[in-house]
């Protein structure tokens, strides 16, 4: 299942300025010069804290949309969908 926004002042499907918070577990890797990668990495905790519309600047009037995919083997038709404010 995948969220998606939509703005209910305008319309507005695409475009977003998200605030989250993010916590997660890294491993990572340095070499002998210092620099680093980051070879795993697991989310333990992601907020979203706010979602302003890039188009009219409302906070206010965004819905969350979760989408559900067709099942594997399953028909091809419309995606179920769910809608609340954020």
């Amino acid at each position: 299942m995948s969220v998606r926004y939509r703005c209910a002042a305008c319309g507005n499907r695409t475009r977003f300025d998200v605030l989250s918070s993010r916590r997660t577990r890294a491993f990572w890797h340095f070499t002998l010069g210092g620099e680093h990668s980051v070879d795993e990495e697991e989310v333990l905790a992601d907020e979203v804290e706010s979602v302003t519309c890039r188009w009219c600047g409302k906070s206010s009037s965004i819905e969350v949309t979760a989408e559900t995919a067709a099942v594997d083997g399953a028909p091809e038709g419309p995606r179920a969908e769910t809608t609340a404010r954020v």
